[in-house]
Parts: C-alpha cells; structure tokens; sequence
C-alpha cells in the first residue's frame, strides 16, 4: 500500500500540521505502508487558468509544464491519498487549494450525478482520501467549512486538530497530553493499513481535548 500526503501548509516542514501527518506516516510505515510526505509550497505549480485544455485540446494533459506532471503521477499511484492543510480563513490553505484546482486533467468533460450532486466524469479511479487539519483556535466550529469541502470525496478519515499551537508546547502537563494524542494519530495509520478502517475507540481518542477553550484563550491572549 502506498499513501502520499498532500501538505498545504506554507510553513511545510516546519508546521504544526506536519507534526500530525508525519504521526499518521509514521504509523502507517509501521504497518507496511510506503510514504511520501509532499510539501506543495516548495513546488512549482501554477494556477489552473480554466482553459481547458485537457478536456479539448490535450485529454488529460496540462498547458503547463510544471511540476504537476510528477504530482499527479504521485497522486495516481498512490492507494490513499492525505490532504493536508491548516485553517485559514475558514478553508484549506491557497496552497492546498491550487494543487486540488490542477486535478481537472483527472476528469472528463462528462456530467455525473451522484445523490443530487453533480460533477465531472473521472478519467481513472481515484485513491481513498484522508484530511488531516489544524487549526489555532479552540472548538470545532472553524473546521464547518473545510468539512463541507470535501465531503464530496467522502473522506474514510477525517482528523481534525484545534488548539493546534499546543502541538509544540514546552509545559510539561500539556505535553503528556500532546504525546497521548499522537500516538493515537499514530495509531490511526496503522490501523488503516492493517484493517483498512480506522476503529471507533481510536476516532473517539483523535477529538481528544487538549486543552479546554478557556484556558487555551487564555494563553492565546497573554
């Protein structure tokens, strides 16, 4: 099994969000997995101009020649795929956003209707999606937004991090917390490998609270 996450956040190796994806990896790898981590930002990829030229012109091919070609041939071989991104402004990062826009060469100029949403008609079979995010500020009601994204890829994880700051704290309370709830972000990888699902007591543990609202405010505002 291969899996290759997608990480749309500008800070890449250095994010918070890659501190949870590289778990979920580590878990994976654990299980037998291959891994890739791709960091989108340090990627050349320009901006879907919607031309459509890989409808028409070219089927299946881009006006672009960047380094689209080798992510989608990475995104294709791969049997999940994980987008990864922080909030920003509600959503997915510009970064994540533009990499999703360039998957159109994937599909066909042909109108599908699947349980009253339509769409495009897909070139190949796509792989299982994950969605890793992270979000800074506490609840989970910044997260609406990204949710409704892509549950039309209808996701067999979701993982969905508030207080995410608290990922790289130096309290030592904290950070048992911390430390417990990744290795349940591990765990979920290698649970998906090994049994192809993710068990309930496991996505239970992955909405574990970090810390309450107020006090994360708290420090937040100090």
């Amino acid at each position: 099994m291969k899996i290759t996450a997608f990480n749309g956040s500008p800070r890449a190796e250095q994010s918070t969000t890659n501190i949870i994806v590289q778990k979920f990896l580590e878990g994976a790898k654990l299980a037998g997995a291959e891994v890739d981590n791709v960091f989108l930002i340090n990627k050349n990829i320009n901006h879907c101009t919607g031309c459509f030229s890989c409808w028409f012109k070219t089927p299946g091919q881009c006006v672009f020649n960047d380094d689209m070609k080798e992510l989608l041939e990475k995104y294709m071989s791969s049997d999940i795929i994980c987008f990864a991104t922080p909030v920003y402004s509600w959503n997915m990062t510009a970064a994540l956003k533009n990499f999703v826009d360039r998957l159109i060469p994937l599909r066909h100029p042909v109108t599908t209707k699947n349980d009253g949403h339509y769409d495009m008609e897909l070139r190949v079979k796509f792989p299982e999606a994950i969605v890793i995010s992270n979000c800074g500020f506490p609840g989970v009601k910044n997260f609406e937004t990204i949710k409704e994204v892509f549950k039309s890829c209808n996701p067999a994880l979701e993982i969905y991090r508030n207080c995410g700051t608290l990922l790289r704290t130096r309290d030592p309370e904290i950070k048992t917390v911390v430390d417990e709830y990744l290795e349940y972000v591990k765990k979920a990888g290698f649970e998906l490998v090994t049994s192809n699902q993710v068990s309930d007591n496991t996505k239970c543990k992955l909405q574990m609270e970090i810390s309450s609202p107020e006090e994360y405010v708290k420090m937040m505002n100090i």
